[in-house]
């Protein structure tokens, strides 16, 4: 339950201030009246605001070991309001506990376990919710929630993949970075005294003229040029969150060269490990489509899924919509067909994700074994010009001496 600060008058006319847990208002008022107390304030507090508003994010990690735990109270027999309890006062991040505990009064009023999931998105995705409540209606929860966990562990290994491979990379361009700004800040208008008798005779380097603009302009105007990034990431930030732009955004990404692969090879390596999951646990195509095309993280691909399962409906297979969409590559649709048409669908949709992860594991080592030498030799390039900048007029005046 969430926490409310309170400001009441006492009966001796005395102001008091303090904090209560309670499930709203209303229950704070009573309880204010049943120690002859009258409210002159009551808001919610910081901590009771964050879960009011769906709860602040909790780790993927933290969710896993979750789901997993749920699955085994259920499988022992342990009633779910009891698991719920169990796991509350087990869980070692807060966040996570504060939230357990608001879904334990929730479920125990009535609410279903989806239904409670849903109301902390922060923390329980679209994605994790509709599995609950298909693994809800279909009796089957203990396997779903597992599912979930499998899943959710699956995605944080090859998210720690990516970061593990970006961090060399990264750590080169923030070291090119920082050894570039060294060079225009504080070198480059050391050396300007010196070259002052070549620009009075008009002699000095145009690239030594384009190094002494940068360096001033990043000198004098440091504090415009932080206030032009700010502006761009909040303005990026805005664009983003329009359902227009991400949909322009999602789709710009599948057409990057060579990145565009490796993204599309995630989102369906996710969207086929969930249907075929869904598929193995007994939930209708539909249904299952309806859940697995949130699980691509693109709006494009979820749309073109969607509008393949409409096709569905109709009484047609999967492969052929899926192919007529063209977003999909042949390769996955003629694993689907076969699928298909041997009648163990989602065998071959978990065996397609696997190749999947293979290939985008093979393609991410690729792209970054090519990415450290093309940083070197960009760093080279770009600190060369700046010491040519330097030298060149040097030359010139030795040369004149």
């Amino acid at each position: 339950m969430p926490d409310f600060n309170y400001e009441a008058l006492a009966e001796t006319g005395q102001r008091t201030h303090g904090t209560l847990t309670a499930n709203n208002e209303r229950e704070v008022m009573s309880m204010l009246d049943g120690k002859g107390l009258f409210p002159l304030r009551i808001e919610l507090s910081r901590a009771g605001a964050r879960i009011a508003k769906g709860g602040r994010r909790v780790g993927s990690r933290h969710m896993a070991t979750f789901f997993s735990h749920l699955a085994d109270l259920l499988r022992a027999g342990v009633p779910l309001l009891r698991s719920i309890e169990i796991l509350e006062r087990q869980s070692s991040n807060p966040n996570l506990s504060g939230i357990l505990r608001e879904v334990h009064i929730k479920v125990a009023d009535g609410t279903t376990l989806a239904d409670a999931l849903a109301a902390y998105p922060r923390a329980f995705n679209e994605l994790s919710v509709s599995m609950v409540r298909a693994g809800q209606e279909g009796g089957f929860l203990e396997d779903v929630l597992e599912r979930i966990a499998v899943f959710t562990e699956h995605q944080e290994d090859l998210k720690a993949k990516v970061i593990g491979a970006l961090a060399y990379p990264v750590f080169l361009a923030l070291t090119a970075f920082l050894v570039l700004m060294i060079l225009v800040v504080f070198f480059i208008p050391m050396f300007e005294p010196i070259f002052e008798r070549l620009r009075e005779k008009n002699e000095l380097p145009m690239l030594t003229v384009v190094l002494i603009g940068v360096s001033k302009a990043i000198v004098s105007y440091w504090y415009i040029l932080i206030v032009v990034i700010g502006a761009g990431v909040a303005g990026y930030w805005q664009i983003t969150n329009s359902d227009k732009s991400r949909y322009w955004i999602d789709s710009m990404r599948l057409r990057l060269p060579i990145v565009g692969g490796v993204y599309l090879n995630f989102a369906l390596s996710r969207f086929t490990r969930i249907l075929g999951t869904l598929l193995r646990n007994g939930i209708p195509i539909l249904q299952s489509l309806k859940i697995a095309k949130d699980s691509t993280g693109n709006r494009v691909l979820s749309a073109a899924i969607a509008e393949a399962a409409e096709h569905v409906t109709a009484g047609n297979k999967l492969a052929q919509p899926l192919a007529n969409c063209k977003v999909l590559p042949r390769d996955i649709v003629e694993m689907i067909s076969v699928g298909e048409e041997s009648n163990q669908l989602e065998k071959v949709l978990l065996d397609t994700a696997d190749a999947l992860d293979k290939r985008t594991t093979r393609q991410l080592e690729l792209m970054i074994r090519l990415l450290e030498p093309v940083m070197l030799l960009v760093m080279a390039l770009v600190i060369l010009l700046v010491v040519l900048g330097l030298l060149l007029p040097v030359f010139k005046m030795s040369r004149a001496v």
